[in-house]
């Protein structure tokens, strides 16, 4: 009876500290955060929760279960998102200041420690107004902090090939981005190791890099097919866009937004001058996903030309097809159907239109004069 005692008991022993090992802790002392509340919620999947914790007194505690290392947001004041990595087991404290929420110290473990030491390189020097040194050093120096995030993000990420933090800035400083340069975020992402490139993040966004690749400039456009208000099938070779170069714009009802109406003041200034134009034609492919909010908009906003819509909103495969991720967006294919230019605005985009007609119109003047 003794002996079956003393199992039980190094039973519930080894049971709970099985459990404890999974618990991960988050204390922390932020000056001026006073009663505030907090919230932590995953980057991915692997923490899809939101959890809430009270500050008292500038300080605050909070015990959580993570089964692997998992990257997470502290939101702090309601405005700033703070990356927190947590592993199974960590003791994670976290030090600062609320003048300053962007520069935080956070141990626990080495990604947080390599975040922390990222941001330091960040801030600059303490003092603008202090002394440079000695003419060598301060060269090197002046060098290091002339340099942007930017390059400082993918400086790091070049150096820490399975750090998770790689994974964020990536994210932060060039997936972000209005237009992201899907060439160099393929190179870094080429550099990390499989750690991170098994997760679910990175093979999205390489599948959003390899649709992209499909739709760059000088590519031949993806083919459509999608209804008119009126319930008919347009194509990039209906009879209205036959052999006409084609600017298409992409947007939304619902993008109520002061570029969407500076696009659209362009746009119906583009389609006055050239409506009768047998060079140049004019579709919106909407985002929208109530059929009378778009024809609504349409008839508000004076948007003459052809509209359509698959009323698939953000998830339109139209829009993924062509790499569209913000509106309002346009694309300007030639007359055989080549990507020519993407997101021009303003002036640039008029000249490339007047452009693209006037030599339109001397190729067909040659070629009438060859017969």
């Amino acid at each position: 009876m003794k002996k079956s005692s003393i199992l039980i008991l190094i039973l519930i022993c080894l049971a709970g500290c099985k459990k404890s090992s999974n618990e991960t802790t988050i204390t922390g002392e932020i000056k001026g955060l006073g009663t505030d509340t907090l919230y932590l919620y995953g980057m991915d999947e692997l923490y899809d929760r939101i959890d809430t914790i009270y500050a008292e007194n500038d300080k605050f505690s909070y015990t959580t279960n993570v089964d692997t290392i998992t990257s997470a947001y502290l939101l702090l004041k309601n405005q700033i998102e703070y990356p927190i990595f947590l592993d199974k087991g960590n003791k994670i404290k976290i030090k600062g200041d609320t003048i300053n929420l962007n520069l935080l110290t956070v141990t626990g473990n080495i990604y947080n420690e390599e975040f922390t030491d990222f941001q330091q390189e960040l801030k600059g020097p303490v003092n603008p107004s202090e002394k440079i040194g000695e003419e060598a050093t301060d060269k090197t120096k002046n060098v290091e902090e002339t340099k942007t995030a930017e390059e400082k993000a993918e400086e790091f990420i070049l150096q820490h090939h399975s750090s998770y933090v790689s994974l964020y800035l990536l994210d932060k400083y060039f997936v972000q981005k209005e237009s992201p340069d899907f060439t160099k975020i393929k190179k870094l992402v080429n550099v990390m190791t499989g750690v991170l490139q098994d997760k679910p993040y990175v093979e999205r966004l390489t599948e959003t890099i390899t649709q992209a690749e499909k739709a760059e400039v000088g590519k031949y456009a993806p083919f459509f097919s999608l209804p008119n208000a009126k319930g008919e099938k347009i194509t990039r070779s209906s009879d209205a866009f036959k052999q006409k170069s084609l600017l298409i714009n992409f947007w939304a009802s619902w993008n109520d937004s002061i570029s969407r109406k500076q696009n659209n003041s362009e746009l119906r200034e583009i389609y006055k001058k050239y409506k009768k134009n047998k060079y140049i034609g004019m579709l919106g492919i909407s985002l929208d996903v109530d059929k009378q909010q778009w024809k609504d908009a349409i008839k508000r906003d004076t948007l003459e030309w052809e509209q359509v819509c698959d009323f698939g909103g953000l998830n339109s495969e139209v829009a993924k097809q062509y790499s569209v991720w913000k509106i309002p967006a346009n694309i300007l294919l030639s007359s055989d159907g080549k990507i020519v230019a993407k997101n021009l605005q303003g002036e640039e985009l008029k000249k490339k239109i007047e452009k693209i007609v006037e030599e339109s119109a001397e190729k067909e003047k040659k070629n009438k004069q060859k017969k």
